[in-house]
């Protein structure tokens, strides 16, 4: 006899509570486990809505949480668990009735009728009370840690209990999971003395490439990180049970089945975990990725350490002539030179070479050694001996870098001679007169060296500085000795050169003398010295002329001498006194030295304000992003906290890439490396991208910005891109230095100048002074600011500004009426004439109109975004597009539905953009489409992998819809 289940029996012989509702929220039915746990009776409840069956109070209770579960119940037809609840029940006292707060773990379950809809819902819910505390400063509860956190509940017999506590710890789990996915680090749990991968994140696949790592030992997991030394971290980090912290460290990743290893640099931390009984279990492996900021920091380096090697080299210089400057014997002004340099360049030895070039041969008067390093002063030595190539290159007037004697296909069969005197290496350079080599400026190494370009250019500088002042003490000396005063040495010198008598007549002034004076042999050549220059004398030049004539002594000077012309000239002036007691001086144009030294002051103190402002720029957004790394560390964050804390890293990092970027962007311009995509350009469209960049800082401050452009067409030849950077630059500056609500005007002018198009930015911001008006153009130059540097910005832009400006044929002035009365700033840039114009295709055309016929387009990005916005402007063209962020996904949609054109990101997670190129071509419905790559990677390398793949075009981030559309139409 078959037994049929009594369900009512079992409903109501249950010992856990539950609870019937329809899905109008109307109690049905309770069983008496539900009723004994609430303290109520069925005729007190059943008929009724469940909230007026159990009035609540609504400071203790989570009404919409309760409602809420039971919607989820009837609207997903699935159970819905919420683990915690907290409702407070009625409690009569005996000064009336009272809310007692009361937590329940409670799970709604839907019940269907005969056809399948949901006919009521049943409430399990389990007194959880006792098991939780309620904290009333941060209103939040707690599960209760305490070693009497579960006693022996009356009301709750022991599978209620397991069915709580099996529930909060669902929910906890589910929780600390998510936490732990969207952790931006990566992290892996390693279980045992083998390092086995137990779980990993997000993030950590990101970092190590998608592989099958989990339930692995780690070094198996990744075989390339073996010879790294991480077995010997790992086990260190399990034995001492001390974590082992790595900053910086450099790491090579295979993050794809056969590629070569990738560079990365990280943060990590081997955190030993440790069980109860003091033994470590496995390690909590944590890290981050800072490729990218080491990357920036090496480049900031390099920038230092250049501007640091101009510095040091100018220095040099200057260092050098103030040396020599006094000496007269060119022995001594050798020694001093070599010496310098040797010691500039740590050089083992640094000689002038004299060339017998008839008897091949050379003669060292004097040297530099380091300490312990033998010298060939007073030594001759044969040419031939150290290679015929090496000396042919001498003689042809061509600098010889040697990185090492023994290995130099012009030298390996002569490292005999090298060896005898002590060289590996050397850098030699040709001093020639007349087309014939006379000397050789030689720096030795005793060990092999690659010669920097800066060091060649270094020597260069000092050989011509030195020898021409060897030359010119040489013709002192032979004046001195001899009194030779033909005039073919006077006129053969480079320098001005003058004799006077005891009464100051001028006997003689040779022809560069008399250039630089602006006066003719006639005006000068038998007068007194003070009536033909009256303004020299009082002053320091009559004062030195004296004090050589009754000491003897040479004396040299630098005095500034107002020409006839009204232009005033600096000259070094070297006195000698001659044997009649007259004297003798030579004179040389240094105006333009003095305009470098000051020049050189000028751009030393940017430089250093300039490296202060990028550290403080730097150091700006390190700040938050430190505190936000301090923050992911600690325990408890919730999601919205995790998600805001993410969210000012991503900020902050994007603003140190703009800052970087600019960096290089300027460099790359000011050393000549852009090439400019040139094309007809309409300069109405220039002019509207350029405020459409600038829009959203204008409207921030209120600001109003007038256009007025000219009605004719104004067309240039050049790179739109970049004549936008120079517009926008110009008025992104204008709207920094101008105040809230303030006025910025932008004209363009085509009749005052007909080859030329000017652009005027007319502002009434702060102004500039007359002389920051002038170095406005300067790299680094900028105004004063105040101390919160709410203008911001690195002093690059207008820089930036004048030199693409000047690469396009044109140029850039500012003009100011003076402090807080505005700024004028006007691009001139040359007008392409009306016979270029038709032979042109029209420039600055609007985008390329879409197709006549709609395609069907594939986009697949995994930026949703960017899929999105593409999407949207193919859609508003007239085609029909389907958006996929995923290779598998895109190769199922196409399978569906075959695409006329897929529009490919070649960055894509798991299969990349290539990969799915290959398999399109291979599916019969997309054999023949047009697959065209979109990626941020332009150079010719990365177009012919695209090619090999079956790609048809190849266009770069961010797209020229233009070029797309030319595209469309074409198929």
């Amino acid at each position: 006899m078959t037994i049929q289940p009594d369900y009512s029996a079992l409903f109501t012989a249950s010992p856990y509570p539950y609870l019937l509702i329809d899905t109008a929220f109307i109690i049905i039915g309770a069983n008496p486990a539900y009723l004994q746990a609430t303290g109520r009776t069925a005729d007190e409840i059943v008929g009724k809505h469940i909230f007026d069956a159990f009035p609540a109070d609504p400071d203790s209770t989570n009404l919409d949480e309760v409602r809420a579960s039971i919607e989820l119940a009837i609207g997903t037809r699935q159970p819905h668990t919420s683990a915690l609840l907290r409702y407070a029940i009625p409690r009569a006292t005996p000064d009336g009735p009272v809310f007692e707060a009361r937590y329940w773990s409670a799970i709604h379950t839907p019940v269907f009728d005969a056809a399948g809809q949901v006919a009521y819902v049943a409430q399990n819910a389990i007194d959880v009370t006792d098991l939780y505390r309620f904290d009333d400063a941060t209103r939040k509860y707690y599960l209760k840690q305490d070693a009497n956190a579960v006693p022996d509940i009356p009301h709750m017999n022991r599978p209620q209990m397991h069915e709580a506590m099996t529930r909060i710890m669902a929910a906890e789990r589910s929780q600390l999971q998510v936490l732990f996915d969207q952790a931006p680090g990566s992290i892996a749990v390693l279980t045992g003395r083998q390092h086995v991968v137990d779980t990993v994140n997000e993030a950590y696949y990101a970092l190590v490439g998608h592989r099958d790592i989990v339930g692995k030992p780690l070094l198996q997991a990744l075989p390339e990180l073996a010879a790294q030394g991480f077995r010997e971290l790992l086990d260190t980090a399990f034995a001492s049970g001390q974590p082992v912290v790595l900053r910086d460290h450099k790491i090579g990743l295979q993050r794809q089945a056969g590629a070569a290893l990738e560079e990365r640099y990280v943060d990590l931390l081997f955190q030993p975990i440790v069980g109860e009984d003091g033994r470590v279990t496995g390690i909590f492996a944590q890290g981050n990725d800072v490729t990218r900021a080491n990357h920036a920091n090496r480049a900031l380096s390099e920038k230092v350490q250049q501007l640091e090697e101009i510095r040091a080299n100018q220095a040099f210089q200057l260092e050098l002539s103030d040396r020599i400057r006094p000496l007269g014997d060119p022995d001594e002004m050798t020694a001093v030179a070599c010496a310098l340099l040797g010691r500039r360049l740590a050089a083992s030895r640094v000689l002038y070479a004299e060339v017998d070039d008839a008897a091949g041969t050379v003669f060292i008067r004097r040297d530099w050694t380091e300490e312990g390093f033998a010298s060939l002063a007073g030594q001759s030595k044969t040419m031939a001996d150290f290679g015929p190539d090496m000396i042919a290159v001498l003689r042809a007037g061509r600098p010889v870098l040697n990185e090492d004697v023994q290995r130099d296909p012009r030298t390996a069969a002569y490292t005999a001679a090298y060896a005898q005197i002590g060289v590996r290496a050397d850098l030699l350079l040709p001093l020639s007169k007349s087309g014939k080599l006379r000397v050789v400026l030689t720096i030795h190494s005793a060990t092999p060296r690659a010669w920097r370009h800066d060091e060649l250019s270094l020597a260069q500088d000092m050989a011509e500085r030195t020898w021409s002042a060897i030359e010119a003490a040489q013709a002192q000396a032979a004046l001195r000795i001899e009194r030779d005063q033909s005039q073919y040495i006077f006129d053969s010198m480079a320098e001005g050169f003058a004799v006077l008598d005891r009464d100051w007549t001028i006997l003689r002034m040779n022809a560069e003398g008399l250039r630089m004076t602006q006066h003719t042999a006639d005006q000068v050549v038998g007068r007194n010295h003070w009536d033909v220059f009256p303004e020299l004398r009082g002053g320091d030049a009559e004062a030195l002329y004296r004090r050589v004539m009754d000491s003897g002594k040479t004396e040299i000077i630098e005095i500034p001498h107002l020409l006839p012309d009204k232009t005033l000239m600096w000259n070094e002036v070297r006195t000698h006194r001659s044997q009649d007691g007259g004297i003798a001086f030579f004179f040389r144009d240094i105006t333009e030295r003095r305009s470098a030294q000051e020049a050189l002051k000028i751009a030393d103190r940017r430089k250093d304000e300039f490296l202060a402002m990028l550290a403080h720029e730097l150091r700006n957004p390190l700040a938050p992003i430190g505190a936000a790394a301090q923050l992911l560390q600690m325990s408890k964050l919730d999601e919205a906290r995790v998600r805001q804390t993410s969210q000012i890293i991503g900020r902050q990092v994007d603003h140190m890439t703009h800052l970087i970027n600019d960096l290089l962007d300027v460099s790359r311009v000011t050393r000549g490396l852009v090439t400019l995509d040139s094309a007809p350009q309409d300069i109405r469209q220039v002019v509207a991208e350029a405020v459409e960049q600038v829009a959203p800082l204008v409207e921030a401050r209120r600001q109003h910005l007038a256009l007025r452009l000219a009605p004719d067409a104004a067309i240039v030849m050049g790179d739109r891109k970049r004549l936008v950077q120079v517009l926008a630059n110009i008025l992104n500056n204008a709207a920094k230095y101008s105040g809230d609500g303030g006025n910025i005007v932008l004209e363009t002018e085509t009749e005052a100048r007909p080859a030329h198009v000017l652009v005027h930015v007319v502002d009434d911001g702060i102004g500039m002074s007359a002389d920051l008006a002038t170095h406005a153009f300067d790299l680094f130059a900028q105004a004063e600011r105040s101390s919160d540097r709410s203008a911001g910005g690195l002093g690059l832009g207008l820089a930036l500004v004048k030199s693409l400006a000047e690469l396009h044929g044109g140029g850039v002035t500012c003009t100011s009426p003076g402090l807080g009365k505005g700024s004028r700033f006007t691009v001139c840039l040359p007008r392409m004439a009306a016979a270029d114009l038709r032979a042109d295709a029209a420039p600055g055309a609007p985008a390329a109109q879409p197709n006549a016929r709609p395609l069907r387009i594939l986009v697949v990005d995994d930026n949703v975004d960017a899929a999105a916005m593409l999407a949207m402007l193919l859609e508003a063209s007239g085609h029909q597009v389907a958006v996929e962020h995923g290779g598998l996904q895109a190769l199922a949609r196409a399978e569906a539905g075959p695409p006329e054109v897929c529009l490919l990101d070649i960055g894509l997670p798991g299969m990349d953009g290539t990969e799915l190129a290959q398999r399109l071509r291979r599916l019969p419905g997309t054999a023949g489409a047009v697959l065209v790559a979109v990626t941020g990677y332009g150079q010719e390398s990365d177009r012919e992998r695209t090619r090999a793949a079956g790609f048809d075009h190849h266009l770069v981030k961010p797209l020229d819809t233009r070029e797309l559309f030319a595209i469309l139409e074409k198929v």
